[in-house]
């Protein structure tokens, strides 16, 4: 049991790891896009904040530790874990390398929801739980789209209202927001993605019968937020060139309301405890500024691609953790 405990730690601190520079683009690629940061300086911002930000809450962790599953009472729980991971891992190698800005959480709840139909059968899911999540995943990235267009509107009749309507004055100050903007970013996006690596170790920790509760330990939040404020430090090159670049292009007003955006939705989910993709998050931001600054340049070919992944995402994990779980426990051990 030891051993299995030893694998879900590493393998949940790889995820947290690959989760940092696989969703670095999240925080950082409107203030690269605009120059507001340069790409050394967004980098080293957002490893920072994203530990800081990982460090404040664990509710987040609480609900992806219990509501898909009890491990408490799930026969197989490491096992489980274990294959989870695993799915989740290669799912998000494999869009980086498509350079796909997919979601870390989707496949995350999605390969633990497999895992448990592998090794526990269809009742071994909490599914009113399961459902819970997933109605905030899908609902987030909508509310993220209108209320960045919302936000981007105020802006633009702000800007009307009081005569300033020089692009060049209006990118200087709004490229001076960015730097504040995306600081925020970073902050609420290490706040609510590192707690799904620390809830994963939590339902391993209990499945195993070293804890009875849900309550974070403090070796996990530190080991959690490190994993992925090193990986942030890494950098997702292939994926910021997709959401600064190719989804709309980026000005320093948009951009600095795209981040404030974001940031609103994260850190509501957050406080509420429920766990949302901000990769969809901050890429249905973008979109939702992006149409009111100019609609006609919208990629929406790119658009269509990222919901295409987006959809399938929780069925492919659930397969292949499902897959991975009968390979390696029922076939080979």
């Amino acid at each position: 049991m030891l051993t299995y405990l030893i694998i879900i730690v590493a393998l949940a601190l790889l995820f947290d790891f690959i989760n940092g520079f696989h969703d670095t683009a999240n925080a950082i690629a409107t203030s690269i896009s605009t120059r507001a940061l340069s790409p050394r300086v967004a980098i080293f911002m957002a490893a920072s904040l994203n530990f800081v930000g990982a460090m404040v809450s664990s509710e987040v962790a609480k609900t992806v530790g219990g509501s898909i599953a009890n491990p408490a009472k799930i026969e197989n729980g490491v096992e489980v874990v274990i294959a989870a991971l695993l799915a989740a891992i290669i799912w998000n190698l494999l869009t980086w390398y498509l350079s796909i800005p997919s979601s870390s959480s989707h496949t995350l709840l999605g390969s633990l929801a497999g895992a448990v139909i592998a090794g526990a059968g269809f009742n071994g899911v909490n599914w009113s739980g399961f459902t819970q999540i997933i109605i905030i995943l899908i609902l987030s990235p909508i509310i993220a789209f209108i209320l960045g267009y919302l936000i981007m509107v105020l802006i633009k009749y702000i800007v009307i209202w009081t005569g300033n309507t020089s692009r060049s004055k209006l990118n200087r100050g709004f490229r001076t927001l960015q730097i504040l903007s995306a600081g925020l970013l970073s902050y609420s996006h290490g706040g609510n993605d590192a707690q799904k690596a620390m809830g994963i170790i939590v339902f391993g920790l209990v499945a195993a019968g070293v804890q009875d509760d849900l309550n974070v330990p403090l070796w996990v939040k530190i080991a959690a937020a490190l994993a992925m404020g090193l990986g942030t430090s890494i950098g997702g090159w292939r994926i910021i060139k997709t959401v600064s670049g190719k989804i709309v292009k980026i000005e320093p007003i948009n951009g600095f309301a795209a981040d404030l955006t974001s940031s609103i939705v994260i850190q509501i989910s957050t406080f509420i405890g429920k766990p949302l993709s901000t990769t969809h998050v901050i890429s249905s931001a973008i979109i939702g500024t992006g149409s009111v600054m100019r609609f006609h340049e919208v990629q929406w070919g790119t658009v269509g691609r990222m919901l295409i992944t987006w959809i399938i995402t929780i069925p492919i994990s659930m397969v292949l953790a499902y897959s991975l779980y009968f390979a390696i426990f029922r076939l080979i051990m």
